[in-house]
């Protein structure tokens, strides 16, 4: 099994993982003078529903945890609200690779739901029903999930990267059904751990990010809720570490070193300003030392070989024409500035000139599941033509580079 399989079963297990009956599923426990009944469910299962349902009726409880972050929780209840995104603000912010990945985890976690006939998260969605129905109060316990995906991108070694972005992408197109039968499999206890086990040999930053701290977190949460009676809604993947965890003294600065943002390795820090430092060099000295007409020539090669590479990008994206303009012209200077990249330009100005309507944000979940739908849908496009104008610059960067060479 590949890291990006294994990583692809995790996720499997996370949607999977739930009860297939109420004895296995229910688990009591008492924990700092209060009752706490950890539920372990399915995100796409009817069956975890069901059984939620049963539990919180069942057990009237003062308090209500949900395996929520506050924004998921606004996504969830508020069915994602589209209107409010400001796209234009998220490229500013330079977090549309977050957006991104969001997005192909929706995806992801959409088609899975298709197969069952149950909305990813539907029983969290019954929980907080049940929850107000009664009056009962609701602690959202999980770590806020922008930093789970930046804690695990930033943990993981620079060159194993390239298979958690894989993942999230072959599970965007992945076509394997799967059914309330095959839940069933996934969802035992040994086939969990298996899989959770094979995950921390093969990428095991992003198995302690993904799993064990927001384990912790979640104890820690669970812990210090309100009330004499808890139950608790969780995805069954994290049920047996939070359960060893609720045994421990979980302290605050535990809690708050897992929900620091790291800074960024050393080598992502320094490697996108040595190739424009290299250049820059190159440039003086063949300035200084070299024939000033071969020096002219290697600036007008640099200009256009990233301006063509980045403008063949945006064109193969099916970019607007002004973008196109914008990419041929923001490459050849982005190129010398990591602080900036052609695909912010590019991105921002196709946002501009073609914005993506609710609809196509509303849709993007279904549409980039098909490789057409990157085409079809606005907002897709806008991610496409990021990414394949990103991708020209740095081919026309690497290009101009061994032109560049003979001025020495």
């Amino acid at each position: 099994m590949t890291d990006i399989e294994k990583l692809n079963a995790a996720i499997s297990v996370e949607l999977g993982a739930g009860p297939e009956d109420d004895e296995t599923d229910v688990t009591r426990l008492h924990v700092h003078g209060k009752e706490v009944i950890l539920v372990g469910t399915a995100h796409i299962s009817q069956r975890s529903v069901e059984v939620v349902e049963r539990v919180i009726d069942a057990e009237r409880p003062d308090v209500v945890c949900v395996e929520l972050d506050d924004e998921r929780y606004r996504a969830l209840v508020e069915e994602q609200n589209w209107q409010q995104l400001n796209l234009t603000e998220v490229i500013k912010k330079k977090q549309l690779l977050f957006l991104m990945a969001r997005l192909a985890l929706m995806a992801f976690q959409k088609r899975m739901g298709s197969y069952t006939g149950v909305k990813p998260g539907a029983e969290m969605a019954a929980a907080i029903h049940a929850a107000h129905a009664m009056d009962a109060r609701l602690v959202l316990c999980d770590r806020n999930v922008r930093t789970t995906l930046i804690r695990a991108w930033r943990l993981t070694p620079f060159w194993r990267r390239a298979a958690v972005a894989g993942s999230l992408m072959a599970g965007v197109f992945d076509r394997n059904q799967i059914n309330e039968d095959e839940l069933a499999n996934l969802r035992d206890s040994q086939n969990i751990s298996n899989v959770l086990d094979e995950l921390g040999q093969a990428l095991p930053s992003v198995k302690q990010v993904l799993v064990d701290e927001r384990d912790l977190f979640m104890a820690h949460q669970i812990q210090n809720a309100p009330g004499q009676k808890v139950v608790v809604i969780i995805g069954a993947a994290h049920k047996p570490g939070i359960l060893l965890r609720l045994q421990e003294t979980i302290t605050d600065a535990a809690v708050e070193a897992v929900t620091i943002i790291p800074a960024r390795s050393s080598i992502s820090r320094v490697l996108p300003w040595l190739i424009p430092l290299i250049v820059v060099a190159l440039f003086i000295v063949g300035f200084a030392y070299g024939d000033r007409e071969q020096f002219q020539s290697a600036a007008i090669a640099w200009v256009l070989a990233n301006g063509i590479f980045a403008a063949l990008g945006a064109l193969i994206a099916m970019a607007h024409p002004l973008t196109i303009i914008a990419a041929f012209i923001a490459a050849p200077i982005t190129s010398l500035n990591p602080t900036i990249g052609a695909g912010m330009v590019t991105a921002f100005v196709q946002t501009m000139v073609c914005s993506p309507k609710v609809s196509d944000m509303e849709n993007v979940g279904d549409d980039i599941a098909n490789l057409s739908g990157w085409w079809k849908n606005r907002l897709a496009r806008v991610f496409l033509v990021f990414l394949l104008s990103s991708f020209g610059s740095t081919i026309g960067t690497f290009v101009a580079f061994g032109w560049l060479k003979n001025l020495v």
